[in-house]
């Protein structure tokens, strides 16, 4: 049986970061964030719903999720917020257990964005990683990349767990404060120790 770890952190963190260096280092990968993307591009299998729940002018003209609008709808609508995740999540999972059904390594990296909200994602995982670094890290480095306002993205942690709770969760850290050379060590020694917790099968 593949050894399940679900990699998380708060937004700015750097988990795409990080799941790159494990995919790097041969892990299979699978992003529930790449997957809400594919879903809800042109096409993709989350249009339709979502037109239907939202009307089209929760579409960009080219078809796809207008996602900045959606942002600021359901932060400003705790229903539209429910009815958003109640069309998406349920994809989300299905793709992801397909995906992670086919990985034939010692272990495999499921992540999650918010893998310690969500109580079915944490059941599903047999270890927690979480990318870790300071609160004012993750606002600089996300203002910098989305051309968020600092408040945009105040308000986006403060639906997220808290630092102190992912870190209370965590079976495994790893630390995002500088340089990425860093990081990728972490992830190495994260990848021998998981291939020895599965049992060395690759």
């Amino acid at each position: 049986m593949t050894l399940l770890v679900g990699l998380t952190g708060g937004i700015g963190s750097g988990k795409s970061a990080a799941a790159n260096a494990f995919a790097a280092l041969g892990a299979p990968v699978v992003d529930t964030d790449v997957i809400a993307h594919e879903l809800t591009a042109p096409d993709g299998a989350a249009i339709a719903p979502l037109r239907a729940a939202f009307g089209a002018d929760a579409l960009t003209p080219a078809g796809a999720l207008d996602r900045v609008a959606m942002r600021r709808r359901v932060f400003a609508d705790p229903a539209a917020r429910a009815q958003l995740e109640a069309i998406l999540h349920p994809l989300i999972r299905a793709e992801s257990a397909r995906r992670l059904a086919s990985a034939e390594f010692a272990y495999a990296i499921l992540v999650v964005p918010l893998l310690i909200e969500s109580g079915a994602y944490r059941a599903r995982v047999d270890r927690v990683a979480v990318v870790d670094c300071p609160e004012e890290i993750q606002i600089a480095r996300t203002m910098a990349r989305s051309a968020l306002t600092r408040e945009e993205v105040l308000a986006i942690m403060a639906a997220q767990a808290s630092r102190a709770a992912r870190l209370a969760t965590a079976d495994d850290v790893i630390e995002n404060v500088g340089a990425l050379d860093a990081l990728q060590a972490r992830v190495a020694q994260l990848h021998t120790a998981y291939l020895q917790l599965s049992g060395g099968r690759s």
